[in-house]
Parts: C-alpha cells; sequence; structure tokens
C-alpha cells in the first residue's frame, strides 16, 4: 500500500497537522453515514453534504472537516445551552415549595381531591409503623371510634372533620377582625363596601377608578367569603368562625381591638362584641388576645388606662390569654399594631420599670409585642421596652420584617436581647379591590405553596410563637376562612380552585402538628 504524505499546515484549534489517504477513505465512509442520519429528512443538504464529502481534492476535504468539526461543535453548544435553560426552569419551579416540606412531596398535592385516598393510605400506613406491635389499623380505628363517642355524649354536635382533631396550639395565633357588617343586624353594611383608596400622588390617581363597593355582589376583596357578606355581630357567624380555626387546629385569636367608642374610620365600635367572642371561642377551647390598633392620640397615659381596661373587664374570662414566661409568669398578651409610630421615648415611660406610667411589676403588667417594618426598629423596639416583635404584614419582599431572608438575624437579634420574635406568615397578599394601583404588591397564592413556603421558613428560625395574617383580613386578601368561586356581571372573584374552599385551614392544621413535632425535638 502507497502512503502518500498530505501537506495540510498548521491550522489552530484542529489538532491536524498531516493525513493519509487511506485516512481519508476511513473519514469518507464515517461521515457518509453520519450525514444521512442527519439530513434524512432534508435531502437538498445531504447532497451539499455528500458533494463536499465525495470531492477527491484532499485540501477541500481538510476543509469540509473542519466545517463539520464547527458545525458539530456548535450544535453541542446550541444543545448544552437548552439542556441549562431546562434546568434553570426546572430549580425555578423547585423555588416554589419549601425544600424541608414534610407532608407529600409536594406537600399541599395531598390535599388534592383525586390523591386525597392515596395521601389517607400513606398515612395510615405512616401511622401504623409508629404504634407498638401487635396493633392493627382496625383496633386503632375502633379506638378512635370509642373516642369520638364518649365526645359525643358530653359536647354539642359537630361536623365529622371537627371530631377528628387534635387540641388547639396555642403557640399558632391568628389575627381576626370584627368590623364587618350588613343590613340585617347592623342596618347597613360596613367595611364590604370598602371606598377605593386615591393614591396619594394626583397624578397617578387619576388613572383608577374611584367611589365605593356596593355589596352584597360587589363587595371590598378580591375573595368571595363563603358565608357571604356576613356581620361580626351574627352569632352564627362568630361560631362557624371558631369551628374553622377549631379544624386549623390555631389556639389563640388576636383580636383586632379599638378602644370603646373608637373605630377605624370605615368601621363602627365593636368592643361591644368581645364578650360574645370570648364566650364562643372558650366553648371551642380557644384564647383571645388583643390586637391593639393606632388609635386616636395613643401615648403612654392612654395605653396605660385602656390595658387596665381590658384587664379588668375581661381578664377574668377563661378564654382570656395568658402566656408562660421563662420565669413561669403567667401573663397577658397584646400586640401592637404600628407601635414604631409612637416615638421609643414615650414606650419607656410605659414599658421600663423606671418610666413615669410604668406598668412592670403591677397587676396590670403584660408582654406587649411590638411591630417591626424597618430594620432600625429592633433596637427602637428594644429601647422602648417591648418584650418582643412581630413582622405581620404576609408579602414577603415588602418590608425588612417581612421579608422571609432576614427572619434569621431577627431571632438571633432577639435571643441576645431576651426579647420574643414572633414571625408572621400568610397564605399571599392581594388588595386591589380597594387600591386598584397596588398590584405591584400582590403576593400570588401558587396554590398554597406561597402559605407553605413562609411556614418553612418560620420554622427554620425555631420561634416560640408563629402568628398567622389573617382568618379575614378580605381587603387585603390575606385571610384563609373559606372562599367560594363567584362571577356576578363584569366582576370575577378569585377563589381557592383547583383545590376546596376550606385548603388553607387544612394546610394551618398539618404545619401546625409538624410545629408540634418539631418543637419537642427542639426542646430534647
Amino acid at each position: 500500500m502507497t502512503w502518500k504524505r498530505i501537506n495540510t499546515g498548521k491550522r489552530r484549534g484542529t489538532g491536524i497537522k498531516e493525513l493519509t489517504t487511506y485516512d481519508l477513505n476511513c473519514l469518507h465512509k464515517k461521515f457518509s453515514h453520519i450525514l444521512r442520519c442527519l439530513f434524512q429528512k432534508n435531502q437538498k443538504d445531504f447532497q451539499f453534504f455528500k458533494y463536499l464529502c465525495c470531492c477527491q481534492n484532499p485540501s477541500v476535504w481538510i476543509l469540509n472537516y473542519d466545517i463539520m468539526a464547527r458545525f458539530r461543535r456548535r450544535t453541542c453548544i446550541i444543545l448544552l445551552l437548552f439542556i441549562l435553560f431546562i434546568c434553570s426552569i426546572m430549580m425555578a419551579l423547585k423555588t416554589l415549595r419549601p425544600d424541608r416540606a414534610g407532608f407529600g412531596d409536594p406537600f399541599g398535592l395531598g390535599l388534592l381531591p383525586e390523591l386525597q385516598q392515596r395521601t389517607e393510605l400513606l398515612d395510615n400506613k405512616q401511622n401504623s409503623l409508629n404504634r407498638v406491635h401487635g396493633d392493627t389499623v382496625t383496633q386503632i380505628s375502633n379506638m378512635r371510634a370509642v373516642a369520638v363517642n364518649t365526645m359525643k355524649a358530653s359536647m354539642p354536635p359537630v361536623n365529622k372533620l371537627e371530631e377528628e382533631l387534635s387540641s388547639p396550639n396555642y403557640n399558632f395565633h391568628i389575627f381576626y377582625y370584627s368590623w364587618f357588617g350588613n343590613p340585617q343586624f347592623d342596618g347597613k353594611y360596613i367595611h364590604w363596601n370598602h371606598p377605593l383608596l386615591p393614591h396619594w400622588d394626583p397624578k397617578i390617581a387619576n388613572n383608577y377608578p374611584k367611589g365605593r363597593h356596593n355589596p352584597p355582589e360587589d363587595i371590598g376583596a378580591n375573595f368571595y367569603p363563603e358565608l357571604g357578606s356576613y356581620s361580626s355581630k351574627d352569632p352564627s357567624v362568630i361560631e362557624a368562625h371558631m369551628k374553622q380555626m377549631l379544624s386549623a387546629s390555631i389556639g389563640v385569636i388576636a383580636l383586632s381591638w379599638y378602644p370603646p367608642g373608637m373605630a377605624d374610620e370605615n368601621g363602627e365600635p365593636t368592643d361591644d362584641l368581645v364578650p360574645v367572642i370570648l364566650d364562643y371561642a372558650h366553648k371551642y377551647n380557644l384564647k383571645v388576645t388583643f390586637h391593639i390598633e393606632p388609635y386616636k392620640d395613643r401615648d403612654d397615659r392612654s395605653m396605660y388606662h385602656n390595658v387596665k381596661y381590658i384587664i379588668d373587664k375581661y381578664g377574668a374570662h377563661p378564654a382570656f390569654y395568658r402566656h408562660k414566661t421563662s420565669t413561669g409568669r403567667f401573663l397577658p398578651m397584646f400586640y401592637v399594631y404600628d407601635s414604631y409610630v409612637t416615638i421609643p421615648e414615650i414606650w419607656a415611660n410605659l414599658l421600663t420599670v423606671s418610666g413615669s406610667q410604668t406598668i412592670r411589676n403591677t397587676p396590670y403588667d403584660a408582654l406587649f409585642i411590638a411591630l417591626l417594618v424597618e430594620e432600625r426598629h429592633k433596637h427602637d423596639i428594644h429601647r422602648s421596652g417591648f418584650d418582643g416583635m412581630y413582622t405581620y404584614f404576609a408579602t414577603n419582599g415588602f418590608s425588612y420584617g417581612s421579608s422571609h431572608h432576614n427572619w434569621a438575624s431577627l431571632k438571633a437579634f432577639c435571643d441576645s436581647n431576651n426579647l420574643m420574635f414572633i414571625p408572621s406568615v400568610g397564605p399571599g397578599y392581594i388588595d386591589t379591590s380597594i387600591r386598584p394601583w397596588n398590584n405591584h404588591n400582590t403576593r400570588n397564592r401558587v396554590n398554597g405553596k406561597y402559605y407553605e413556603t413562609a411556614f418553612n421558613a418560620a420554622l427554620l428560625v425555631r420561634p416560640e410563637i408563629i402568628s398567622i395574617t389573617s382568618f379575614n383580613e378580605w381587603h387585603e386578601g390575606t385571610q384563609i376562612e373559606k372562599a367560594v368561586p363567584k362571577r356576578t356581571g363584569q366582576i370575577v372573584y378569585l377563589d381557592y380552585k383547583p383545590h376546596k374552599p376550606n385548603v388553607y385551614l387544612e394546610l394551618t392544621q398539618k404545619w401546625s402538628e409538624k410545629y408540634r413535632k418539631e418543637k419537642e425535638q427542639w426542646l430534647m
């Protein structure tokens, strides 16, 4: 066999210096096969490449080989970029669920109707593994049946869901609003007819509608309650709310409160409802604490008198919440909304031992929890003499306090200064029914994943208490109360589909149980 040397010269990047006729024949066969596979659906491209490959000019052969090498490199680069694009999408989707969700994969899928039976089967298997050897699922069911029958004999009838619930979790607090009214109980609609609030910039405000909502079909909310445009004075509504909170394994109601004769600018005084709410809460083993709103002229003196009023009037009720401190004392707890509006020196008069209006070491001493919005507020809260801080807003990223990634540093600050840190979780946020210009602060619920992500972030910092925003702040779309699909004229309300109206109550109950289990491990 004659070997003919082909001088190709040096070309950067090809790595080829010389080839023989034998090499070219082999490459010709391989490329013909590859090209036939690559261009089997495009005969024109195949014929062109076949011509190039069959060319007898060796220098053209080498040039074509270089072209093919570049073609293959470009194809590989494009394929690699496509794979990276797909991977980035998958990673982005993964961030919508908590990394440590422990009730399914993902957590919320167990609540889908079509997967409910599968979830129940897995739960039963897990429960059976934790029982003493020899117990069976049938025996467990029988034991539950006996317990249920015993409860039925001593308690008013409740539905099947509530019979199977665990006891309330008094470390889960939920913000509750009793400011709604309708003509049947109040002579008019209250809060459901909320006005459309104008933007502070007149130029922006002119681009949005004005006026008020017109209940019952048109209400000041983006979702529609299962109970309709109810009155907070309706005893059946109050009882329904207590049942829903019990079903969610919530233990403490943080009741929005104004002093007697006072209310927000769109409402009516509600202090006379407190005894009724306490009675129904006690019926369902729930407790009530107070979320003190920023009423007019709120300062150290008025706060002292109002705290004294609350404790004197409601402190003896069995549903009045008292928190056990690290020293063993049982003290009332008060959430103070917009606490940062008042300067630290005024709060210090009330909340420090040396203050001129001090409430410390008196019969009216309590735990006072301030609202943290900006990072600098943590130093003001400490200086003011507050016992802790909460974040309230259900909008991750809206403020420093409401941003989940800041909770670890806030918890560390509180631990080092003997303060309580109470993160606030929420299912989402949308208030465009009353602030039509505020859609940039909307937080999509992502079918429950936003809520779960917030719970997961809260559990990571191991808080003593978790607060939930909210049970029924319908104006801001943070409610976990049951909502239903509704369409009226040109208005289409949001809903919880594809889940059931009680999906957020179920999610709360499951995360409540998860919190209990994890807290046991924290204390070990």
